[in-house]
């Protein structure tokens, strides 16, 4: 015979578990746990997917480059370092050596490299080559920036602006692939602009480069994948290593909308926040990155769904930058 037991009056279900109120706050905790563990296991394993890894960065010496070198010689990289001086390329070697642990590093080797002068890209190429024999990680960094109207530039200077930003990048990677291909491993990355994607006034010569480069490198990612080389693309805005600005009124006239659109799409990011995109892209085989603020991915989407709106945004900044000019 079973025996039900009287209930007591105070005894309440929603007493016996854990109060609702409770349960969000407990899972934002756990969740944010989680991500800091998850992140510290992936900066262990990024100093062990390229310890010992031949790792060459273009432009070591820029912000960039710089930040990048300290990432990879920490983890262990076998870096060949590339710059247009030797004076700032042995002052970078110095600041690397002095800091690390011989036995845990390895001497970076140092190689001029000057885009501006694609004649010697071949020697450079070969130099490169010499210091281990091969490369496994290409980091193409370099970049010449100019904004100036599209008609006040030079075709000299066009070409200038091609050598740097599309014709030595490509030929280094040309000059470091047969040795990939033959051992059937890589990684080439082009440190590229979100301009490679999408267009800003007054920087016509600039953009273009840019393009070409984007295009060249998706390109070249379909050709050697059967090789097992990955070829990836880092577009971010342009590289920011000062404080921000105050922000500024308006001029008269000015139209609001178009001027924080302006300014969104050139918000620069900072070296050390790239710098850690590359290392990530290197360890997890990304093959496009996209590194910018809300508003630059939102011209993105409307550059391919919405053309004539972004159009006449772009256009509208140009005609209220062309009425400010007089009151500056």
């Amino acid at each position: 015979m079973e025996t039900i037991l009287p209930r007591s009056p105070n005894a309440n279900p929603h007493n016996m578990g854990l109060p609702s109120v409770m349960v969000l706050p407990l899972l934002i905790v756990v969740a944010a746990g989680v991500y800091y563990i998850y992140n510290e296991v992936l900066q262990f394993m990024s100093k062990t997917l390229v310890r010992n890894k031949v790792v060459v960065i273009t432009d070591a010496v820029s912000g960039a480059g710089a930040e990048c070198a300290h990432l990879f010689h920490k983890a262990g990289a076998r870096l060949i370092l590339c710059g247009t001086t030797w004076d700032k390329l042995e002052s970078l070697y110095d600041s690397l050596t002095t800091a690390s642990d011989p036995r845990e590093t390895f001497a970076p080797k140092l190689v001029i490299l000057d885009f501006s002068d694609m004649d010697s890209m071949e020697d450079v190429v070969a130099e490169v080559m010499e210091c281990y024999g091969y490369v496994d990680v290409l980091i193409c960094n370099s970049s010449m920036k100019l904004k100036a109207p599209v008609h006040s530039v030079s075709l000299e200077l066009d070409r200038n602006i091609m050598d740097i930003n599309y014709f030595g990048p490509s030929s280094l990677a040309k000059g470091v692939l047969p040795a990939m291909m033959s051992r059937r491993s890589g990684h080439i990355i082009l440190v590229n602009s979100i301009q490679g994607r999408l267009a800003i006034p007054f920087r016509g010569s600039y953009a273009a480069s840019k393009h070409a480069a984007q295009a060249f490198f998706d390109c070249l990612r379909a050709e050697v994948e059967e090789y097992g080389i990955v070829v990836s693309t880092v577009s971010h805005t342009f590289i920011n290593a000062s404080e921000p600005p105050p922000a500024v009124e308006p001029a008269p006239k000015q139209n609001v909308l178009t001027d924080y659109i302006a300014r969104q799409l050139t918000h620069g990011v900072r070296p050390s926040v790239l710098a850690n995109e590359i290392l990530e892209t290197v360890n997890r085989k990304r093959k496009e990155v996209v590194l910018a603020h809300p508003i630059p991915r939102v011209a993105l989407y409307l550059r391919s769904l919405f053309p004539p709106f972004l159009f006449a945004v772009l256009a509208a900044r140009v005609k209220d930058s062309v009425l400010a000019e007089p009151m500056q």
